[in-house]
């Protein structure tokens, strides 16, 4: 039978150069001595599914192969469903309710799948089939291809209609990668490549469900907890059971050469909201502790600012109206949804605050800070002996996460296999390495030193402010703000003017960010505000100063609208500079008390 079968074939083994060929049950040529199996199928003329006799089956586009006895078939969202669930259990560790991850994030993976239609459909949409190529034997082709082309789809109905997954219990994994459908995921085109998953959209799941539970953490926390490794995502595929072979085309989708930006995860957030079809989301009121109120005393805390600050806040808040729960609630059923960054948007109020009293203009700062000290009362907050307390600190600060980041290791224990030619090249490389490090160990005669965020417990604040031993420095909390004098029985701010930027809005897809042209025609000591809440959060300077933009409109277009004066400041080529700044053009606003309370 399989001579009839093998007949006109006559090509050595590349193995063991016999010319002794048969044909397995699944159509495929073996070496019946050394058992060698090649891609080569035989021809079958299919009478039965095309009905002409003018075309035959040449190929099976994805050849099959051996699968070792401790590996499984698995696709590639079964790997994005265990790092979901070593994330989640993180954060539940971490002090997050567990709620989050047995109800909120489980339903949104569900949602997720079936709205992307990867599981729980009859049509998945992700299923690789065999595609069959065919080959017209006469001169009636186009007969030929359009009665192939109806039978050929009319055949993957039917398989699609066998089974749920669309999984036939004969399918193996491809040649090209570890899991079953890695070349199919990598070639989806169109709309559809929109709704994959990515490494990313994890950490973005992750925070849409941290959101919906109304937990007490933000994006920034996330990705700080992602970046000290308490949070699985760098080299996790180490995690992965042995049965779940990740191999070839696996790499683009496991594989993670740098942390996710803020922004980055922000917007996969928004756009998985969208794909998921999500109602709105709980109300964001003053009970959670993502509202700006108290969201606006931990960074207060944080940056040691003294309490009664936190006053003029929440006048800032009140008048801006941004602590309504319709501005804050995450809507994605809208037209266009908009997901604020609550974190970026409370240290934006406080650094508003902070130019309504000190003005921030590189003068007048220090001048209110000279007349404080010439009245010699201790318990008054200065704005000069905050920065002097707080600028080492954070510089030191800064070194030591430069530290704590080179010591983090970055390599992987368990190496990716790109391809079976450079499989031996890689595990060759990652032998030299470890026997590198171990002589450079031996020869230094210490062990490596781990990264502190990884022995320490995990710790919502940079900082440790106060008299107790180990704190960075001397808290201000308590210190009492003289920011107002009396004249002719009104209150008014002893800073009387605003300054601030531009504040009209670019067109959207037209202009970029623009911080980086400003920035150096900006005052010095604004600067330095925006470097210490970015360290704070571990995000750009350019990010917080365009929310403090955004809070800037709000309140400036409802409460000086009708009363604005405006005077503008000439612009010279030769900058004059004070302690610490250039003076620039710049629009500034006449203020007093009356404009900002709450009309109580």
């Amino acid at each position: 039978m399989d001579e009839q079968l093998t007949e006109g074939y006559s090509e050595p083994c590349g193995q063991c150069a016999a010319v002794d060929w048969g044909v397995s049950d699944e159509g495929q040529f073996f070496c019946k001595s050394c058992h060698n199996v090649i891609e080569k199928t035989r021809e079958v003329v299919d009478v039965n599914t095309l009905h002409s006799k003018h075309s035959r089956i040449s190929q099976i586009t994805r050849p099959k192969k051996k699968r070792q006895e401790n590996e499984r078939e698995w696709l590639v969202c079964e790997g994005f469903q265990f790092i979901l669930k070593h994330q989640a259990k993180a954060l539940v560790s971490l002090g997050v309710c567990i709620k989050f991850e047995t109800e909120v994030l489980w339903n949104f993976w569900k949602r997720y799948l079936q709205n992307t239609q990867q599981a729980f459909t009859r049509n998945p949409v992700y299923t690789p089939k065999f595609t069959v190529f065919m080959k017209p034997q006469s001169d009636s082709e186009s007969n030929a291809q359009s009665e192939q082309s109806y039978h050929t789809e009319a055949a993957s109905e039917m398989s699609e209609e066998m089974s749920v997954s669309g999984y036939s219990s004969e399918a193996q994994s491809s040649v090209c990668s570890g899991s079953l459908d890695a070349v199919v995921y990598q070639n989806i085109k169109g709309t559809k490549m929109h709704n994959l998953m990515t490494m990313p959209r994890t950490l973005a799941l992750c925070y849409l469900a941290l959101l919906w539970v109304r937990e007490a953490v933000t994006l920034a926390d996330l990705l700080r907890m992602v970046t000290e490794r308490r949070v699985p995502y760098m080299n996790i595929h180490e995690a992965f059971p042995t049965e779940m072979r990740l191999f070839g085309k696996d790499v683009q989708f496991f594989n993670v050469r740098y942390l996710p930006s803020y922004s980055l995860v922000h917007k996969e957030a928004v756009t998985l909201a969208r794909i998921l079809k999500l109602p709105s989301f709980p109300t964001v009121s003053q009970d959670c502790l993502l509202h700006p109120l108290p969201l606006t005393v931990r960074y207060l805390l944080e940056a040691n600012l003294p309490n009664e600050l936190h006053v003029w806040v929440h006048k800032v808040i009140r008048q801006a109206a941004m602590g309504d729960s319709s501005f804050l609630t995450f809507d994605p059923s809208k037209e266009k949804p908009h997901l604020l960054r609550y974190d970026i948007q409370a240290v934006a109020v406080i650094i508003v605050t902070l130019k309504l009293l000190f003005k921030l203009d590189d003068h007048v700062e220090w001048k209110l800070s000279e007349e404080a000290a010439k009245k010699k009362k201790k318990k008054v907050f200065k704005l000069k002996r905050w920065f002097d307390v707080v600028q080492p600190v954070l510089e030191q600060a800064r070194k030591r996460e430069e530290r704590e980041e080179a010591k983090r290791q970055w390599g992987t224990t368990k190496p990716f296999i790109t391809s079976l030619q450079r499989k031996s090249l890689v595990l060759k490389k990652r032998r030299v390495a470890e026997h590198l490090e171990q002589k450079f160990q031996k020869y230094s005669d210490s062990a490596p030193e781990q990264s502190s965020s990884l022995t320490n417990p995990h710790a919502s604040f940079h900082f440790s402010w106060g008299k107790e031993e180990g704190s960075d420095g001397p808290s201000m909390f308590n210190k009492r703000l003289d920011c107002t004098h009396k004249k002719d029985g009104f209150k008014y701010l002893c800073n009387r003017k605003y300054w601030h930027p531009e504040l009209r809005l670019c067109p959207r897809r037209m202009c970029g960010d623009h911080f980086s042209e400003i920035e150096p025609s900006l005052p010095r000591m604004y600067v330095w505000v925006l470097d210490l809440f970015s360290f704070i959060l571990g995000v750009r300077r350019a990010e917080v100063h365009k929310e403090v933009l955004n809070v800037e409109r709000r309140f400036l277009k409802r409460n000086h609208q009708a009363k604005i004066q405006w005077t503008l400041t000439s612009c010279k080529k030769t900058k004059k500079r004070s302690k610490t700044a250039t003076r620039v053009v710049r629009k500034k606003t006449h203020v007093h008390e009356e404009n900002i309370t709450d009309g109580e």
